[in-house]
Protein backbone atom coordinates (compact mmCIF):
# COMPACT_ATOMS: atom_id res chain seq x y z
CA UNK A 1 0.00 0.00 0.00
CA UNK A 2 2.71 2.41 0.78
CA UNK A 3 4.28 1.19 -2.52
CA UNK A 4 1.26 2.29 -4.30
CA UNK A 5 0.44 5.22 -2.60
CA UNK A 6 3.94 6.57 -3.56
CA UNK A 7 3.30 5.63 -7.05
CA UNK A 8 0.01 7.63 -7.33
CA UNK A 9 1.59 10.51 -5.77
CA UNK A 10 4.14 10.29 -8.17
CA UNK A 11 1.95 10.14 -10.71
CA UNK A 12 0.70 13.18 -10.90
CA UNK A 13 4.52 14.87 -10.38
CA UNK A 14 5.08 13.04 -14.45
CA UNK A 15 2.71 15.59 -15.76
CA UNK A 16 4.54 19.03 -15.20
CA UNK A 17 7.42 17.71 -16.81
CA UNK A 18 5.32 16.15 -19.99
CA UNK A 19 3.75 19.45 -20.30
CA UNK A 20 6.49 21.88 -19.89
CA UNK A 21 8.05 19.93 -22.76
CA UNK A 22 4.90 20.17 -25.03
CA UNK A 23 5.22 24.12 -24.25
CA UNK A 24 8.76 24.26 -25.59
CA UNK A 25 7.37 24.80 -29.51
CA UNK A 26 5.27 27.65 -28.47
CA UNK A 27 7.97 29.12 -26.29
CA UNK A 28 10.21 29.12 -30.12
CA UNK A 29 7.21 30.35 -31.17
CA UNK A 30 6.95 33.13 -28.74
CA UNK A 31 10.67 33.64 -28.82
CA UNK A 32 10.77 34.30 -32.63
CA UNK A 33 7.62 36.91 -32.77
CA UNK A 34 10.14 38.40 -30.18
CA UNK A 35 12.73 38.27 -32.63
CA UNK A 36 10.87 38.99 -35.25
CA UNK A 37 9.55 42.29 -33.07
CA UNK A 38 12.80 43.54 -31.47
CA UNK A 39 14.34 43.63 -35.13
CA UNK A 40 11.69 45.84 -36.30
CA UNK A 41 12.26 48.10 -33.01
CA UNK A 42 16.36 48.03 -33.84
CA UNK A 43 15.78 49.33 -37.43
CA UNK A 44 13.00 52.01 -36.73
CA UNK A 45 15.76 53.59 -34.49
CA UNK A 46 17.92 53.56 -37.74
CA UNK A 47 15.64 54.22 -40.67
CA UNK A 48 18.26 55.90 -42.51
CA UNK A 49 20.45 52.81 -42.77
CA UNK A 50 18.22 50.78 -44.92
CA UNK A 51 17.43 53.43 -47.54
CA UNK A 52 21.88 53.55 -47.60
CA UNK A 53 22.45 49.86 -47.81
CA UNK A 54 19.91 49.91 -50.27
CA UNK A 55 21.63 52.24 -52.28
CA UNK A 56 25.08 51.21 -51.70
CA UNK A 57 23.82 47.55 -52.81
CA UNK A 58 22.67 49.03 -55.85
CA UNK A 59 26.25 50.76 -56.95
CA UNK A 60 27.97 47.88 -56.12
CA UNK A 61 25.39 45.84 -58.24
CA UNK A 62 25.98 47.84 -60.81
CA UNK A 63 29.63 47.72 -61.13
CA UNK A 64 29.88 44.44 -60.34
CA UNK A 65 27.54 43.50 -63.32
CA UNK A 66 30.68 42.60 -65.73
CA UNK A 67 33.19 42.17 -63.20
CA UNK A 68 31.04 39.70 -60.92
CA UNK A 69 28.09 38.69 -62.82
CA UNK A 70 27.09 35.94 -60.26
CA UNK A 71 27.29 38.39 -56.76
CA UNK A 72 25.33 41.20 -59.28
CA UNK A 73 22.82 38.52 -60.11
CA UNK A 74 22.72 36.74 -56.23
CA UNK A 75 21.88 40.94 -55.17
CA UNK A 76 18.81 41.11 -57.94
CA UNK A 77 17.64 37.83 -56.87
CA UNK A 78 17.34 39.01 -53.10
CA UNK A 79 15.72 41.70 -54.22
CA UNK A 80 13.33 40.06 -56.80
CA UNK A 81 12.43 37.58 -53.53
CA UNK A 82 11.78 40.41 -51.37
CA UNK A 83 9.09 41.13 -53.32
CA UNK A 84 7.03 37.72 -52.43
CA UNK A 85 6.76 39.30 -49.28
CA UNK A 86 4.99 42.25 -51.26
CA UNK A 87 2.82 40.61 -53.31
CA UNK A 88 1.58 37.39 -50.81
CA UNK A 89 1.39 40.32 -48.16
CA UNK A 90 -2.26 39.57 -46.91
CA UNK A 91 -1.43 35.86 -47.24
CA UNK A 92 1.01 35.46 -45.34
CA UNK A 93 -0.69 37.83 -42.68
CA UNK A 94 -3.71 35.77 -42.67
CA UNK A 95 -2.43 32.03 -43.09
CA UNK A 96 0.65 31.34 -42.64
CA UNK A 97 1.80 33.61 -39.70
CA UNK A 98 -1.55 31.70 -38.39
CA UNK A 99 -0.32 28.28 -38.51
CA UNK A 100 3.08 29.00 -37.22
CA UNK A 101 0.58 30.62 -34.38
CA UNK A 102 3.46 33.98 -34.91
CA UNK A 103 2.70 36.91 -33.04
CA UNK A 104 3.63 39.98 -35.21
CA UNK A 105 2.04 43.55 -34.47
CA UNK A 106 0.61 44.71 -37.37
CA UNK A 107 2.99 47.92 -37.31
CA UNK A 108 5.67 45.80 -37.73
CA UNK A 109 4.06 44.10 -41.14
CA UNK A 110 3.59 47.31 -42.36
CA UNK A 111 7.71 48.46 -41.86
CA UNK A 112 8.73 45.41 -43.40
CA UNK A 113 6.80 46.36 -46.49
CA UNK A 114 8.43 49.75 -46.30
CA UNK A 115 11.75 47.86 -45.59
CA UNK A 116 11.22 46.26 -48.85
CA UNK A 117 10.11 49.36 -50.82
CA UNK A 118 13.31 51.44 -49.34
CA UNK A 119 15.67 49.10 -50.64
CA UNK A 120 14.08 48.45 -53.77
CA UNK A 121 13.89 52.32 -54.50
CA UNK A 122 17.44 52.88 -53.44
CA UNK A 123 18.56 49.51 -55.36
CA UNK A 124 17.26 50.82 -59.00
CA UNK A 125 18.05 55.00 -58.58
CA UNK A 126 22.15 53.93 -59.52
CA UNK A 127 21.00 52.19 -62.83
CA UNK A 128 18.91 54.46 -64.07
CA UNK A 129 20.90 57.42 -62.55
CA UNK A 130 23.78 56.23 -64.84
CA UNK A 131 21.55 55.57 -68.04
CA UNK A 132 19.46 58.36 -67.84
CA UNK A 133 19.60 60.90 -71.26
CA UNK A 134 19.45 64.41 -69.28
CA UNK A 135 18.21 66.55 -71.79
CA UNK A 136 15.30 64.20 -72.54
CA UNK A 137 11.67 63.64 -70.99
CA UNK A 138 13.57 60.71 -68.84
CA UNK A 139 14.00 63.36 -66.18
CA UNK A 140 10.38 63.05 -65.66
CA UNK A 141 10.35 59.31 -64.92
CA UNK A 142 14.00 59.64 -62.48
CA UNK A 143 12.23 62.74 -60.81
CA UNK A 144 8.95 60.66 -60.17
CA UNK A 145 11.51 57.35 -58.72
CA UNK A 146 13.57 59.77 -56.13
CA UNK A 147 10.02 61.07 -55.47
CA UNK A 148 8.96 57.41 -54.36
CA UNK A 149 12.58 56.62 -52.78
CA UNK A 150 11.91 60.09 -50.53
CA UNK A 151 8.44 59.40 -49.81
CA UNK A 152 9.53 55.63 -48.80
CA UNK A 153 11.73 57.14 -45.80
CA UNK A 154 9.66 59.69 -44.01
CA UNK A 155 7.22 57.91 -42.60
CA UNK A 156 4.64 60.97 -41.82
CA UNK A 157 3.84 60.61 -45.64
CA UNK A 158 4.68 57.27 -45.66
CA UNK A 159 2.22 56.22 -42.99
CA UNK A 160 -0.44 59.04 -43.03
CA UNK A 161 -0.83 59.82 -46.62
CA UNK A 162 0.67 56.65 -48.68
CA UNK A 163 -0.49 53.22 -46.58
CA UNK A 164 -3.79 54.46 -45.77
CA UNK A 165 -5.24 55.70 -49.10
CA UNK A 166 -4.85 51.44 -50.63
CA UNK A 167 -5.01 52.44 -54.17
CA UNK A 168 -2.27 55.17 -54.04
CA UNK A 169 -0.25 52.67 -52.03
CA UNK A 170 -0.76 49.92 -54.56
CA UNK A 171 0.18 51.92 -57.29
CA UNK A 172 3.37 53.22 -55.42
CA UNK A 173 3.70 49.43 -54.75
CA UNK A 174 3.49 48.74 -59.02
CA UNK A 175 5.56 51.68 -59.76
CA UNK A 176 8.30 50.23 -57.68
CA UNK A 177 7.80 47.09 -58.77
CA UNK A 178 8.30 47.82 -62.50
CA UNK A 179 11.18 49.74 -61.79
CA UNK A 180 12.69 46.41 -59.79
CA UNK A 181 11.90 44.44 -62.90
CA UNK A 182 13.49 46.45 -65.26
CA UNK A 183 16.78 46.57 -63.82
CA UNK A 184 16.57 42.62 -62.45
CA UNK A 185 15.45 40.79 -65.57
CA UNK A 186 18.61 41.34 -67.59
CA UNK A 187 20.83 41.05 -65.47
CA UNK A 188 19.19 37.60 -63.82
CA UNK A 189 17.69 36.06 -67.10
CA UNK A 190 20.01 38.09 -69.93
CA UNK A 191 17.28 39.79 -71.49
CA UNK A 192 17.18 42.14 -74.08
CA UNK A 193 15.42 45.54 -73.04
CA UNK A 194 13.19 44.83 -76.24
CA UNK A 195 12.01 41.65 -73.75
CA UNK A 196 12.42 42.82 -70.42
CA UNK A 197 10.55 46.35 -70.47
CA UNK A 198 6.94 44.58 -72.14
CA UNK A 199 7.06 41.82 -69.41
CA UNK A 200 8.17 43.95 -66.42
CA UNK A 201 4.97 46.39 -67.99
CA UNK A 202 2.75 43.32 -67.89
CA UNK A 203 3.95 42.17 -64.17
CA UNK A 204 3.82 46.01 -63.46
CA UNK A 205 -0.02 46.55 -64.62
CA UNK A 206 -1.28 43.09 -63.31
CA UNK A 207 -0.54 44.32 -60.19
CA UNK A 208 -1.75 47.72 -60.25
CA UNK A 209 -5.70 46.14 -61.20
CA UNK A 210 -6.09 45.74 -56.85
CA UNK A 211 -5.38 49.32 -57.02
CA UNK A 212 -8.43 50.06 -59.73
CA UNK A 213 -10.40 48.22 -58.32
CA UNK A 214 -9.91 49.97 -54.88
CA UNK A 215 -10.59 53.15 -56.53
CA UNK A 216 -13.40 51.99 -59.12
CA UNK A 217 -15.44 49.03 -57.09
CA UNK A 218 -17.18 47.13 -60.01
CA UNK A 219 -20.62 47.18 -58.40
CA UNK A 220 -22.25 47.60 -61.76
CA UNK A 221 -22.08 46.47 -65.33
CA UNK A 222 -20.78 49.93 -66.92
CA UNK A 223 -18.17 49.94 -63.61
CA UNK A 224 -16.78 46.57 -64.74
CA UNK A 225 -16.17 47.81 -68.43
CA UNK A 226 -14.37 51.04 -66.87
CA UNK A 227 -12.09 48.71 -64.59
CA UNK A 228 -11.21 46.81 -68.02
CA UNK A 229 -10.93 50.20 -69.81
CA UNK A 230 -8.88 51.88 -67.10
CA UNK A 231 -5.99 48.91 -67.13
CA UNK A 232 -5.82 48.94 -70.81
CA UNK A 233 -5.03 52.81 -70.74
CA UNK A 234 -2.61 52.15 -68.32
CA UNK A 235 -0.97 49.43 -70.24
CA UNK A 236 -0.75 51.59 -73.42
CA UNK A 237 0.12 54.76 -71.63
CA UNK A 238 3.37 52.86 -70.18
CA UNK A 239 4.02 51.53 -73.27
CA UNK A 240 3.97 55.08 -75.29
CA UNK A 241 5.99 56.08 -72.35
CA UNK A 242 8.99 54.20 -73.06
CA UNK A 243 11.04 56.97 -74.63
CA UNK A 244 10.45 58.37 -71.15
CA UNK A 245 11.90 55.55 -69.60
CA UNK A 246 16.02 55.05 -68.98
CA UNK A 247 16.96 51.53 -70.34
CA UNK A 248 18.94 50.38 -66.92
CA UNK A 249 21.53 48.12 -68.60
CA UNK A 250 22.56 50.34 -71.43
CA UNK A 251 24.23 53.54 -71.43
CA UNK A 252 26.22 55.63 -74.09
CA UNK A 253 30.06 55.89 -73.07
CA UNK A 254 31.31 58.16 -76.11
CA UNK A 255 29.31 59.91 -78.70
CA UNK A 256 30.32 62.16 -81.51
CA UNK A 257 28.95 63.89 -85.04
CA UNK A 258 32.12 64.29 -87.52
CA UNK A 259 33.12 64.57 -90.99
CA UNK A 260 34.96 61.02 -90.82
CA UNK A 261 35.51 58.21 -88.97
CA UNK A 262 38.88 56.12 -88.51
CA UNK A 263 37.74 52.36 -89.32
CA UNK A 264 41.65 51.12 -88.33
CA UNK A 265 40.81 52.67 -84.68
CA UNK A 266 37.09 53.02 -84.68
CA UNK A 267 37.71 56.47 -83.64
CA UNK A 268 35.27 59.65 -84.92
CA UNK A 269 37.25 62.74 -86.34
CA UNK A 270 36.64 66.17 -85.00
CA UNK A 271 33.08 66.91 -83.02
CA UNK A 272 30.80 68.74 -85.29
CA UNK A 273 28.56 70.75 -83.49
CA UNK A 274 27.57 73.24 -86.36
CA UNK A 275 27.45 73.31 -89.90
CA UNK A 276 26.71 74.89 -93.22
CA UNK A 277 24.14 73.00 -95.55
CA UNK A 278 26.42 73.17 -98.31
CA UNK A 279 29.41 71.48 -96.16
CA UNK A 280 26.40 68.83 -94.72
CA UNK A 281 25.58 68.27 -98.69
CA UNK A 282 29.13 67.83 -99.57
CA UNK A 283 30.48 65.83 -97.10
CA UNK A 284 27.39 64.01 -94.88
CA UNK A 285 28.09 62.73 -91.22
CA UNK A 286 28.80 60.22 -89.20
CA UNK A 287 26.97 59.73 -86.11
CA UNK A 288 29.55 57.53 -83.95
CA UNK A 289 28.07 56.13 -81.06
CA UNK A 290 30.07 53.75 -78.17
CA UNK A 291 27.29 51.61 -75.95
CA UNK A 292 27.97 49.25 -73.23
CA UNK A 293 25.98 46.54 -72.16
CA UNK A 294 27.03 44.85 -69.86
CA UNK A 295 27.39 40.65 -69.38
CA UNK A 296 27.65 40.51 -73.29
CA UNK A 297 24.20 41.64 -73.71
CA UNK A 298 23.14 41.66 -77.50
CA UNK A 299 20.48 44.70 -79.09
CA UNK A 300 19.43 45.49 -82.00
CA UNK A 301 19.80 49.21 -81.96
CA UNK A 302 18.52 52.41 -83.78
CA UNK A 303 19.82 55.45 -85.35
CA UNK A 304 16.96 57.80 -85.47
CA UNK A 305 18.04 61.10 -87.53
CA UNK A 306 15.22 64.08 -86.99
CA UNK A 307 15.13 67.41 -87.90
CA UNK A 308 13.00 70.12 -86.15
CA UNK A 309 11.56 67.13 -84.11
CA UNK A 310 10.44 65.24 -87.86
CA UNK A 311 11.85 61.57 -88.37
CA UNK A 312 14.06 61.95 -91.70
CA UNK A 313 15.81 58.53 -91.44
CA UNK A 314 16.34 55.69 -88.94
CA UNK A 315 19.47 53.14 -89.22
CA UNK A 316 19.30 49.70 -87.41
CA UNK A 317 22.57 48.67 -85.92
CA UNK A 318 23.30 45.32 -83.71
CA UNK A 319 25.55 45.90 -81.28
CA UNK A 320 27.26 43.20 -78.41
CA UNK A 321 28.50 44.33 -74.95
CA UNK A 322 31.25 43.29 -73.08
CA UNK A 323 33.72 46.19 -73.95
CA UNK A 324 34.95 48.20 -71.07
CA UNK A 325 34.62 51.12 -73.47
CA UNK A 326 31.32 50.30 -75.05
CA UNK A 327 30.61 48.68 -78.27
CA UNK A 328 31.68 50.84 -80.76
CA UNK A 329 29.16 51.70 -83.96
CA UNK A 330 28.38 54.16 -86.05
CA UNK A 331 25.98 55.34 -89.30
CA UNK A 332 26.24 57.27 -92.59
CA UNK A 333 24.32 59.40 -93.92
CA UNK A 334 24.96 61.38 -97.17
CA UNK A 335 21.26 62.32 -98.36
CA UNK A 336 20.27 64.72 -96.53
CA UNK A 337 16.89 66.99 -97.62
CA UNK A 338 17.54 69.96 -100.15
CA UNK A 339 16.56 72.27 -97.06
CA UNK A 340 18.16 70.89 -94.84
CA UNK A 341 18.53 74.18 -92.21
CA UNK A 342 17.41 73.24 -88.63
CA UNK A 343 18.26 72.00 -85.32
CA UNK A 344 19.15 68.05 -85.81
CA UNK A 345 19.04 65.22 -83.26
CA UNK A 346 20.33 61.82 -83.96
CA UNK A 347 18.40 59.60 -81.07
CA UNK A 348 19.82 56.34 -80.30
CA UNK A 349 17.20 54.29 -79.35
CA UNK A 350 16.31 50.43 -78.50
CA UNK A 351 14.53 47.88 -80.38
CA UNK A 352 11.56 49.02 -77.57
CA UNK A 353 12.37 52.46 -78.18
CA UNK A 354 13.62 53.12 -75.16
CA UNK A 355 16.31 56.12 -75.93
CA UNK A 356 19.53 55.32 -74.77
CA UNK A 357 21.50 58.63 -75.73
CA UNK A 358 20.96 62.14 -78.22
CA UNK A 359 23.52 63.61 -80.15
CA UNK A 360 22.75 67.00 -81.37
CA UNK A 361 23.93 69.65 -84.05
CA UNK A 362 22.86 72.76 -86.00
CA UNK A 363 23.00 73.13 -89.88
CA UNK A 364 22.79 77.10 -90.84
CA UNK A 365 22.20 78.60 -94.37
CA UNK A 366 25.18 79.81 -96.19
CA UNK A 367 25.23 83.80 -95.27
CA UNK A 368 25.80 81.91 -91.32
CA UNK A 369 29.69 81.34 -89.91
CA UNK A 370 29.61 77.93 -88.71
Amino acid sequence: MSQKSEMERSGPTCKPVGSSRASRPAGLKQYAGRLVTWSVDQIKRHPKVLALAGFVSGIASFFLVERKPALAQVVALLMLASWLWLIFENTLRRHALRLLKLRVPRPALHFITQMVHQESLFFVLPFFFFTLTWNSGQVVFMALLCLAALVSVIDPIYYNHLARRRWVYLGFHSLALFAVLLTALPIILHLSTAQSYPLALGVAVVFAIPSVIKALPPRRWWRGLALVGVVLVLGFSGWQARLWVPPATLWLTHVSISFHVDYDEKQPGQSIERLTEETLHRHGLFAYTAIRAPRGLKERIYHVWRRNGEVVDTIALNIQGGRQEGYRAWTHKEHFPHNAVGDWQVQVVTEAKQMIGVLRFEVVDENSNP
